[in-house]
């Protein structure tokens, strides 16, 4: 079975840090993507989709580090859906992309990093895809 998820957006905030009781790193921020196309009066329409990101341990301090509102960024994780009760006693549900793989992705000419869960920064090589301007949703 496969649960991958791969996106390039631009960060819709800052990323917000903060640690788990036992110590461990965890990084929220909100990513947006576009979709374009034309409708049936032949007007072009552009529409947002809004995706919940989870990064943890190094990943997440490399995320708050180098990342901020409005960066164009690549991420690869796993959707993860969680339920819990709010303070009114109703059920509550969210989706998440918890991820292990991101690029920050810099004007053409500009050395992109490349960071993955464990591994640190590396610099961008053969594994990481070619992202062309035609490939970025904006």
């Amino acid at each position: 079975m496969v649960n991958k998820a791969i996106l390039v957006g631009r960060l819709g905030r800052d990323p917000e840090a903060r640690y788990t009781g036992g110590g461990t790193p965890v990084c929220n921020f909100s990513l947006a993507t576009d979709e374009s196309y034309t409708d049936k009066a032949g007007q072009r329409q552009k529409k947002t989709e809004w995706h919940n990101i989870v990064a943890w341990g190094k990943l997440a301090e490399q995320c708050t580090n180098l990342l901020g509102k409005g960066k164009l960024a690549y991420v690869e994780g796993r959707l993860q859906t969680r339920e819990w009760n709010d303070r009114d006693g109703n059920k509550r549900r969210t989706t998440e992309i918890v991820i292990n793989r991101m690029r920050v992705l810099t004007p053409r000419g500009d050395p992109a990093l490349d960071i993955e869960a464990g591994t640190g920064v590396e610099p961008p090589g053969d594994t990481a895809p070619e992202i062309t301007d035609d490939d970025v949703p904006f």
